[in-house]
């Protein structure tokens, strides 16, 4: 029933979100999706990067940025210096190099709250999006659109999807936390 479908797509949508952020969050490696969350003012918009320049990782620990329009470079730069990555750019021309340092123990801990925080809040999303199907499923009964064996049969495929993508960002938060505790 349609129910179910679109409730699942919004669950689904909430873990993308959730995975997109968990990418931007800085470990102690090079990732250009650390750079997607950034937005830069140019062109009277907010643009993200990507869509500024090339983005590379030629080393393990080092983001290449080539800007394509040399007027942009500085707009980049003080983006990148403004976000929350603590990444200090080198600018060579058209190219900027963001050196990413290793993540001190602090740090680490730091980034292991705003994972598990940042989990928290996807559960709840999702939790949230369950009540909404509920209260979807309680009014139909109400309007005799569907059985109470409908209602018990929806509820409980509505409580398998919530289950599974709970289950999906406890592990998700899992695999970040060890990544970021890697040295």
């Amino acid at each position: 029933m349609f129910i179910d479908k679109s409730y699942k797509q919004k669950m689904v949508k909430t873990i993308d979100v959730f995975s997109k952020e968990l990418n931007s969050l800085r470990t102690g490696r090079a990732n250009a999706s650390m750079l997607d969350l950034i937005k830069v003012d140019v062109y009277g918009q907010k643009m993200p990067i990507n869509q500024l320049a090339t983005i590379t990782t030629p080393e393990p620990r080092t983001i290449n940025i080539q800007v394509w329009d040399i007027n942009n470079v500085n707009l980049v730069d003080s983006a990148i210096q403004k976000s929350e990555l603590g990444l200090n750019p080198q600018i060579d021309g058209q190219l900027i190099r963001l050196p990413i340092p290793d993540l001190n123990e602090e740090r680490r801990i730091e980034l292991k709250k705003i994972v598990k925080s940042t989990g928290e809040k996807c559960k709840i999303s999702i939790r949230n999006i369950r009540r909404e199907a509920n209260d979807e499923i309680k009014k139909l009964l109400k309007s005799k659109e569907i059985s109470e064996d409908d209602e018990k049969k929806f509820e409980k495929i509505i409580q398998e999807y919530t289950d599974n993508n709970i289950n999906l960002v406890d592990e998700k938060v899992l695999s970040k936390e060890k990544e970021i505790m890697q040295i």
